[in-house]
């Protein structure tokens, strides 16, 4: 087990879970713009006492009240779940909002050729089958998250570009009898919005926008109606095992368990399990959302869609228009955390949205916020147990596509710790997460990576 963690812990504006011990213990939520917009539920408090469940949960992020949630109302289980500051202090209320129709970052050409066509036509219906269910869980809970209307414009940056658009389209189509709609930059114009960095698109008719830290609160409160305990700033600061079952000491209290679940993702820290360590890379993301656009702006840049956005570069941006008419836009960001107030990664992201729509040159940025990505060394989410100990689970490494995603994980995640036998053998289950070669150079070559890939996004 890790050891017992001593270290003083970082700021919030400089934390970096591959240097910090544990992220925080009850630090305030980001100034975002969904923090701004969003009425924080109740929770049970900080964990003050000794707590015994069939579960302990650490991360209080969609993927930990996910698992919970199913674990209590389904199988019956009880849960306690930890989390170091507030529901969603992590990825799950900083993210975009985009409910993608994915898992991971693998393409779909690199699934046949890992996975053969009938793997990866498996692996396509399951991410699938994850947005569905996000769908269904917000009209069943009825979770008002300002669910926004299907489709996902993926915009070529440049005339090249639609090329591998219209092979995407055929491949989709060929493989998975999926149908998606290539747009002209006319037709892009007409429907959609206008842009000079906008040679055409292809639609998918599936993936929506929503509010993350609503959806988030909307997990939160289905949580409590189980009867889950939920508890804000109470990190593990240490964890140890005691007559076979698991003890995990917080600042001012601790749970004992027989399973854990390490729903922890891009915040993972190095000495959080040593079956955990090096084997996810957290990757820093910004977003910026405008002042609301005026009349002449929207008309100007042509939006008539709230669908959301991603453009064809690999180091993408993505952007939407929210309900009140402002613009979001993210894109990738620093590479440590100490960078992470640099502001030339804010000013980066406003040359792209002025390039994007030249009528914006003036606009007013009202929140400016970022947070850590999770990726994996093969480009796909992980949820299973540890090789090592069978009684310690995890999911994590969603890539950027964990808002509908870790909810399907999080459901698989419940089967697996309740003993269900009816988890299809993906690579997503079946298979562990590896560890990253050379782990402590992976900074580096991040760096070196992103520059290539900047010149061959731009120039070639």
């Amino acid at each position: 087990m890790a050891a017992k963690q001593t270290d003083a812990i970082a700021t919030p504006a400089s934390y970096d879970p591959l240097l910090e011990n544990y992220p925080g213990a009850g630090w305030q939520l980001p100034d975002s713009y969904w923090s701004a917009t969003t009425d924080i539920a109740a929770d049970s408090g900080v964990l003050s006492q000794q707590e015994a469940a069939d579960v302990a949960i650490i991360g209080g992020g969609y993927t930990g009240l996910a698992t919970a949630y199913y674990l209590a109302k389904t199988f019956n289980l009880s849960c306690v779940v930890l989390e170091a500051n507030q529901a969603g202090w992590g990825c799950s209320g900083r993210n975009g909002g985009f409910a993608l129709k994915a898992g991971g970052r693998m393409g779909y050409q690199a699934m046949i050729n890992r996975f053969g066509l009938a793997g990866a036509q498996a692996m396509f219906n399951e991410t699938f089958a994850g947005l569905r269910r996000l769908r269904e869980l917000i009209d069943d809970e009825r979770i008002d998250c300002e669910p926004q209307a299907d489709g996902h414009l993926w915009v070529a940056h440049k005339p090249a570009m639609m090329e591998t658009a219209k092979s995407e389209a055929e491949l989709l189509k060929r493989a998975f009898g999926y149908e998606t709609e290539l747009l002209s930059s006319e037709a892009l114009a007409q429907r959609y919005f206008k842009s000079p960095e906008a040679a055409g698109a292809l639609r998918f008719p599936d993936g929506f926008g929503l509010h993350p830290m609503k959806l988030m609160q909307g997990y939160v409160q289905m949580a409590m109606r189980q009867g889950i305990k939920l508890y804000r700033a109470s990190p593990v600061i240490h964890w140890e095992s005691v007559e076979g079952r698991h003890v995990l000491h917080t600042p001012q209290g601790s749970v004992t368990a027989a399973k854990v679940v390490c729903a922890t993702n891009g915040y993972t820290s190095p000495k959080l399990h040593k079956g955990l360590t090096n084997r996810t890379f957290p990757v820093l993301s910004n977003v910026l959302v405008t002042a609301p656009l005026s009349d002449a702006q929207l008309a100007e840049t042509g939006f008539k869609t709230n669908q959301i956005i991603t453009d064809t570069r690999t180091l993408r941006y993505y952007y939407r228009k929210l309900p009140d008419n402002r613009i979001l836009i993210g894109g990738r960001s620093a590479i440590t955390g100490k960078d992470a107030l640099n502001p030339r990664h804010d000013e980066m992201l406003v040359d792209s949205l002025q390039r994007k729509f030249p009528a914006l040159e003036q606009i007013g940025i009202d929140y400016k916020w970022g947070g850590w990505v999770c990726v994996t060394y093969d480009d796909l989410p992980h949820v299973g147990q540890l090789p090592d100990d069978s009684s310690v689970f995890y999911a994590m490494g969603y890539g950027g596509s964990g808002v509908s995603f870790s909810l399907q994980a999080g459901w698989r995640l419940a089967q697996q710790i309740a003993g269900d036998k009816e988890v299809p053998p993906l690579p997503f289950y079946n298979q562990p997460l590896k560890k990253f070669p050379f782990a402590p150079f992976r900074r580096m070559g991040q760096r070196m990576l992103y520059q290539y890939f900047h010149l061959r996004d731009e120039y070639k």
